[in-house]
């Protein structure tokens, strides 16, 4: 059976929503605050973890809306920012969906067969989840990763 990590990206990994003017230069059709977030995390402690899970079989998977109400030129040039910005952090993911906003997330992995956790920051894409458990992005996303990892290690030492 897969396992799955689905993650989320703005205010999940990065820090998209504390770009000062983050939503004047969507209006504006700039990618800047896709660029240009910090992350939310130490990425290199982060990957370690997601690392750890790969060698445990997990696959990590990007699925995140692009900029509401865009336009295909501006879909386009969001998709090259999330890529590049995952690439300059070096983000293990297998897999990646950028999906037009408001679409329905579980839709990009429902055909795939096994267990999924979504993390998230938003209340009501979690609570609409139906393939398996989720990770509110707002509180520490380490501590149930290192959760899932030291049962993966139990698992593996038993």
């Amino acid at each position: 059976m897969d396992k799955m990590l689905v993650f989320d990206m703005d205010g999940t990994l990065g820090n998209f929503y504390s770009v000062d003017g983050w939503l004047e230069y969507l209006h504006n059709s700039d990618p800047y605050p896709y660029k240009n977030a910090d992350p939310l995390y130490d990425m290199e402690n982060l990957n370690i973890i997601l690392n750890a899970l790969k060698f445990f079989g997990w696959k990590i998977i990007i699925t995140s809306w692009l900029a509401m109400n865009s336009t295909k030129e501006f879909d386009n040039t969001v998709r090259t920012a999330k890529k590049e910005w995952l690439a300059r952090y070096n983000f293990p993911y297998d897999e990646i969906h950028l999906v037009k906003y408001g679409r329905t997330k579980a839709d990009c992995t429902r055909a795939k067969q096994g267990y999924q956790i979504l993390i998230d920051d938003n209340e009501k894409i979690r609570n609409g989840w139906t393939l398996g458990a989720t990770i509110d992005a707002n509180t520490d996303i380490i501590k149930p990763l290192l959760k899932i990892l030291n049962a993966e290690i139990a698992g593996q030492n038993s």
